[in-house]
Protein backbone atom coordinates (compact mmCIF):
# COMPACT_ATOMS: atom_id res chain seq x y z
CA UNK A 1 0.00 0.00 0.00
CA UNK A 2 1.39 3.32 -0.77
CA UNK A 3 1.48 6.19 1.39
CA UNK A 4 -1.44 8.50 2.15
CA UNK A 5 -0.09 12.02 1.89
CA UNK A 6 -0.74 14.29 4.82
CA UNK A 7 -1.65 17.57 4.11
CA UNK A 8 0.29 19.94 6.37
CA UNK A 9 -1.15 23.04 7.66
CA UNK A 10 1.14 24.97 5.67
CA UNK A 11 -0.38 23.54 2.45
CA UNK A 12 -4.12 24.53 3.98
CA UNK A 13 -3.05 28.28 4.72
CA UNK A 14 -1.61 28.26 0.90
CA UNK A 15 -4.71 27.23 -0.45
CA UNK A 16 -6.87 29.51 1.91
CA UNK A 17 -4.80 32.57 0.51
CA UNK A 18 -5.40 30.93 -2.70
CA UNK A 19 -9.13 30.74 -2.72
CA UNK A 20 -9.27 34.56 -0.76
CA UNK A 21 -7.19 36.01 -3.55
CA UNK A 22 -9.54 34.44 -5.73
CA UNK A 23 -12.77 35.97 -4.12
CA UNK A 24 -11.45 39.34 -4.16
CA UNK A 25 -10.37 39.41 -7.26
CA UNK A 26 -13.72 38.23 -8.59
CA UNK A 27 -15.24 40.96 -5.96
CA UNK A 28 -13.41 43.45 -7.89
CA UNK A 29 -14.26 42.46 -10.85
CA UNK A 30 -18.11 42.14 -10.13
CA UNK A 31 -17.74 45.85 -8.47
CA UNK A 32 -16.16 47.25 -11.67
CA UNK A 33 -18.34 45.55 -13.86
CA UNK A 34 -20.85 46.93 -12.00
CA UNK A 35 -19.63 50.17 -11.61
CA UNK A 36 -19.41 50.40 -15.55
CA UNK A 37 -22.70 50.16 -16.17
CA UNK A 38 -23.81 53.09 -13.56
CA UNK A 39 -21.70 54.89 -15.76
CA UNK A 40 -23.08 53.67 -18.78
CA UNK A 41 -26.71 54.80 -17.77
CA UNK A 42 -25.21 57.98 -16.60
CA UNK A 43 -23.71 58.68 -20.07
CA UNK A 44 -27.39 58.11 -21.59
CA UNK A 45 -28.45 60.38 -19.72
CA UNK A 46 -26.05 63.07 -20.62
CA UNK A 47 -26.36 61.70 -24.26
CA UNK A 48 -30.57 62.44 -24.16
CA UNK A 49 -29.55 65.91 -22.55
CA UNK A 50 -27.15 66.89 -24.69
CA UNK A 51 -28.63 65.60 -28.20
CA UNK A 52 -31.84 67.17 -27.86
CA UNK A 53 -29.63 70.90 -27.30
CA UNK A 54 -28.57 70.34 -30.08
CA UNK A 55 -31.41 69.02 -32.02
CA UNK A 56 -33.45 72.36 -30.14
CA UNK A 57 -30.59 74.68 -31.44
CA UNK A 58 -30.75 72.90 -35.42
CA UNK A 59 -34.62 73.73 -35.56
CA UNK A 60 -33.73 76.92 -34.34
CA UNK A 61 -31.35 77.72 -36.79
CA UNK A 62 -34.06 76.13 -39.59
CA UNK A 63 -36.90 77.91 -38.81
CA UNK A 64 -34.73 81.13 -37.97
CA UNK A 65 -35.56 81.59 -34.60
CA UNK A 66 -33.02 84.04 -34.16
CA UNK A 67 -35.10 85.37 -30.86
CA UNK A 68 -34.57 81.93 -29.25
CA UNK A 69 -30.70 81.91 -30.19
CA UNK A 70 -29.84 84.51 -28.46
CA UNK A 71 -31.82 83.74 -25.53
CA UNK A 72 -29.88 80.71 -25.56
CA UNK A 73 -26.24 82.12 -26.21
CA UNK A 74 -23.73 82.49 -22.84
CA UNK A 75 -22.19 85.70 -22.07
CA UNK A 76 -18.73 84.85 -23.60
CA UNK A 77 -20.47 82.84 -26.58
CA UNK A 78 -17.93 81.68 -29.37
CA UNK A 79 -17.85 80.10 -33.15
CA UNK A 80 -15.16 79.30 -35.17
CA UNK A 81 -15.88 77.87 -38.63
CA UNK A 82 -13.45 78.00 -41.46
CA UNK A 83 -13.42 81.70 -42.34
CA UNK A 84 -12.92 82.13 -38.52
CA UNK A 85 -13.83 82.73 -35.04
CA UNK A 86 -17.03 85.16 -34.24
CA UNK A 87 -18.35 86.26 -31.25
CA UNK A 88 -22.57 86.39 -30.31
CA UNK A 89 -23.15 89.19 -32.19
CA UNK A 90 -21.37 88.23 -35.36
CA UNK A 91 -22.36 84.57 -35.03
CA UNK A 92 -26.34 85.88 -34.60
CA UNK A 93 -25.64 88.08 -38.01
CA UNK A 94 -24.29 84.77 -39.84
CA UNK A 95 -27.66 83.11 -38.49
CA UNK A 96 -29.82 85.40 -40.28
CA UNK A 97 -28.54 84.63 -43.21
CA UNK A 98 -28.07 81.00 -42.94
CA UNK A 99 -30.15 79.11 -45.48
CA UNK A 100 -30.91 75.72 -44.52
CA UNK A 101 -31.97 72.46 -46.46
CA UNK A 102 -33.21 69.37 -45.10
CA UNK A 103 -29.94 68.17 -42.53
CA UNK A 104 -29.66 64.96 -40.59
CA UNK A 105 -28.14 64.71 -37.29
CA UNK A 106 -25.67 61.45 -36.43
CA UNK A 107 -23.22 59.91 -34.55
CA UNK A 108 -23.26 61.93 -31.08
CA UNK A 109 -20.90 61.61 -28.57
CA UNK A 110 -21.57 63.56 -25.53
CA UNK A 111 -19.77 64.11 -22.44
CA UNK A 112 -20.47 66.46 -19.21
CA UNK A 113 -18.10 67.64 -17.49
CA UNK A 114 -18.89 69.84 -14.18
CA UNK A 115 -21.09 72.52 -15.57
CA UNK A 116 -20.59 71.45 -19.53
CA UNK A 117 -22.39 69.35 -21.74
CA UNK A 118 -20.14 68.85 -24.61
CA UNK A 119 -21.51 67.67 -27.88
CA UNK A 120 -19.58 66.61 -30.91
CA UNK A 121 -21.75 64.46 -34.03
CA UNK A 122 -21.86 64.65 -37.85
CA UNK A 123 -24.43 66.76 -39.41
CA UNK A 124 -24.99 66.15 -43.62
CA UNK A 125 -26.87 69.51 -44.70
CA UNK A 126 -27.70 71.97 -47.43
CA UNK A 127 -26.57 75.55 -46.29
CA UNK A 128 -24.89 78.77 -47.27
CA UNK A 129 -23.02 80.57 -45.22
CA UNK A 130 -21.79 84.03 -46.20
CA UNK A 131 -23.25 83.19 -49.34
CA UNK A 132 -20.98 80.66 -50.11
CA UNK A 133 -22.68 76.73 -50.45
CA UNK A 134 -20.71 74.39 -47.99
CA UNK A 135 -20.41 70.82 -48.85
CA UNK A 136 -23.31 68.34 -48.42
CA UNK A 137 -21.06 65.64 -47.20
CA UNK A 138 -21.57 64.51 -43.11
CA UNK A 139 -19.31 67.20 -41.52
CA UNK A 140 -17.90 67.49 -38.07
CA UNK A 141 -19.73 69.68 -35.11
CA UNK A 142 -18.75 70.27 -31.69
CA UNK A 143 -21.38 71.91 -29.69
CA UNK A 144 -21.08 73.17 -26.21
CA UNK A 145 -23.36 74.05 -23.62
CA UNK A 146 -22.86 75.89 -20.36
CA UNK A 147 -25.28 74.78 -17.31
CA UNK A 148 -26.67 78.51 -15.66
CA UNK A 149 -28.94 79.44 -13.10
CA UNK A 150 -31.49 79.87 -16.01
CA UNK A 151 -30.75 76.57 -17.46
CA UNK A 152 -28.34 75.07 -20.23
CA UNK A 153 -26.70 78.16 -22.63
CA UNK A 154 -25.32 78.09 -25.81
CA UNK A 155 -21.35 78.63 -25.31
CA UNK A 156 -19.33 77.41 -27.79
CA UNK A 157 -19.44 75.84 -31.47
CA UNK A 158 -17.29 74.89 -33.99
CA UNK A 159 -17.96 73.77 -37.86
CA UNK A 160 -15.96 71.85 -39.64
CA UNK A 161 -17.48 71.82 -42.65
CA UNK A 162 -15.09 73.53 -45.39
CA UNK A 163 -16.60 75.94 -47.72
CA UNK A 164 -16.88 74.87 -51.06
CA UNK A 165 -14.04 77.01 -53.23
Amino acid sequence: MGAVPIKSPRWQGEKNIRVGTFLVTMTIVLLVIGHTGAIGQGSNTELSVGENLVRELWNDFKTQNIASLQSKMAPGFQSIHEDGARDAEEELKLLKQLNLGDYTLSNFKVTEVGPTIIVSYFVSVVETIDAKCLSIEPAARLTIFLKTDSGWQWIAHANLNPLKQ
